[in-house]
């Protein structure tokens, strides 16, 4: 079965749902959504993971991915896979922060800012991650981070003054939540929007990757990386879960080893590429420096009032994770 995301939105208007029953049928489609370029590597990763689950199970299950946003926007993937509309697709954990506090784990303020401690904290989190996608009806493949993030500025930003007033591409609660506290003006842009937006002035800063600079070309408009390293936000890979139940055990079992696979090359590349794009970036004309001390010290005060906050929104089961974290 092909999924015509257009026909099924249409029908799931008419009908309000879409029956998963034909899902899992041998010589079935999934077509799988993405929301960053071709070339990013969470995508090719997930093209090779795609590749692993169709050669392995020998056709019985084919996986395409649909790369660019170019199936479902990169803000639309996970209702889709949750109502149905799509089977499997990616998204940016901490997107998803007003679903459940469980979402901005990875994306607390100067909690876990190395690849170790991400992987750490990663672990201690699962858990309760998973249970909260089964609740929502999915089930989680694989989850890749991204390098660690930086203070992007078309302005030198060597204190909290040099930022007031700056337009602030956010993309989750917490970077909403940073821009208001540091006096700058957020606004939500996805990652597809964000070259038109940096070009037209509609975003002069942002903390993000080096990843998506370089994948959008950043330096064509943005003078400053400041290598903040605050957080490491991860993308995950989801499934929904009806779709997931009508799999045979042994599709299942070759969809969590490719998932594995998939894990496992995503820390490791994301690791490698993090002072590659940054030497990047200065190839191309940007100016990357360490955060200045008085700026760093503003970053740090809004990281605390925001661990504290995320802490009281989650309760026990936040404090659970941290417990087994510093362990």
């Amino acid at each position: 079965m092909k999924f015509n995301h257009r026909a099924i939105l249409t029908a799931a208007t008419l009908m309000g749902s879409v029956c998963f029953s034909t899902l899992a049928q041998a010589g079935d489609r999934w077509d799988m959504a993405l929301a960053y370029a071709a070339s990013n590597y969470h995508s090719e990763i997930a093209a090779e993971f795609a590749k692993e689950v169709t050669d392995k199970s020998k056709g019985d299950l084919e996986i395409v991915t649909h790369p660019g946003g170019s199936l479902f926007k990169g803000d639309e993937i996970f209702g889709a896979v949750r109502r149905g509309l799509v089977p499997i697709g990616e998204r940016l954990i901490s997107a998803l922060s007003n679903d459940d506090p469980i979402y901005e784990v990875d994306s607390v303020p100067f909690l876990a800012t190395s690849f170790e401690d991400s992987w750490k904290l990663y672990q201690a989190s699962k858990g309760e991650l998973e249970k909260t996608l089964d609740e929502a009806g999915l089930v989680l493949l694989y989850s890749i981070p991204w390098p660690p993030q930086g203070f992007y500025s078309v302005k030198p930003a060597n204190g909290p003054e040099d930022v007031k007033g700056l337009k602030f591409r956010a993309y989750n609660t917490t970077t909403s939540q940073i821009a208001d506290m540091l006096g700058m003006v957020p606004a939500k842009i996805e990652t597809a929007e964000l070259s038109q937006a940096f070009a037209t002035g509609v975003a002069q800063s942002m903390i993000s990757s080096g990843s998506t600079g370089y994948d959008r070309k950043l330096w064509e408009y943005v003078s400053y990386f400041y290598d903040v390293r605050a957080w490491l936000p991860r993308n995950m890979v989801v499934v929904n879960k009806e779709a997931w139940d009508g799999l045979s055990e042994e599709t299942k079992t070759i969809i969590l080893n490719a998932s594995a696979t998939a894990e496992k090359k995503g820390w490791a590349k994301a690791e490698e590429l993090a002072n590659w794009y940054l030497e990047q970036f200065k190839e191309n004309g940007m100016t990357v420096d360490t955060v200045q001390p008085a700026m760093l010290a503003a970053f740090q005060d809004v990281g605390a009032k925001l661990r504290d906050e995320w802490l009281e929104k989650i309760g026990d089961r936040g404090q659970a994770i941290l417990d087994a974290y510093n362990k």
